[in-house]
């Protein structure tokens, strides 16, 4: 059976296999079902976001937003976040991220099994680090901008945005500023600071 190409999901048939890239957990690999739209970022392109983040990552508060596989999170907390709040809507992408929390005996992470916008709307906010990965083409990215621009984010906070390439990037608050911008195939990623 082949191997699904990195960064996606080469049929919804297969079962996937994420690679923690550095840390604690280093090397460890985790099993994921596949799911519609989910497609794990890619150990490339982790690899240049978790470089990009990490003198910030020990200790930071991350919210990993479309969690879908977990990859974003759970590499930040093997590199030592203090805690990582995983949000999406799909309840098997949920339990499977729940399985990797007690496979890696984590006890600093919480799954929320419900969409972006609700836990933005319903929960108190204290992020360092922000990872937004949405399904790509499905519209999701400009409203969860805009839910997230009426919260009170820090002063130096820190937002992964990953896009398919051909997407048009959504209008963005004026203290949002991209620091690093990137593409890789199909994708583009940037890092943005947000600057009060």
């Amino acid at each position: 059976m082949p191997k699904p190409q990195q960064g996606h999901i080469a049929s919804q048939r297969q079962a996937g296999t994420l690679r923690i890239i550095g840390g604690q957990w280093r090397s460890r690999k985790l099993q994921f079902h596949s799911a519609e739209g989910l497609r794990p970022t890619s150990d490339r392109i982790r690899e240049t976001l978790f470089n990009w983040l990490g003198p910030h990552l020990h200790g930071a508060r991350c919210l990993d937003l479309f969690a879908g596989s977990g990859a974003l999170g759970l590499e930040a907390l093997s590199r030592y976040a203090a805690h990582c709040d995983f949000v999406d809507t799909e309840a098997n992408s949920c339990q499977q991220i729940r399985k990797h929390i007690a496979t890696l005996h984590c006890q600093n992470a919480k799954v929320h099994c419900q969409t972006a916008i609700a836990f933005l709307e319903n929960h108190a906010f204290n992020y360092d680090i922000i990872f937004l990965d949405p399904p790509f083409h499905k519209d999701l990215l400009a409203p969860t901008v805009e839910a997230l621009a009426s919260k009170n984010l820090v002063n130096g906070t820190l937002i992964y945005l990953e896009t398919g390439r051909d997407e048009a990037l959504p209008a963005l608050p004026p203290q949002w500023q991209i620091i690093k911008d990137k593409q890789a195939g199909q994708v583009s990623y940037r890092l943005i600071e947000v600057i009060l």
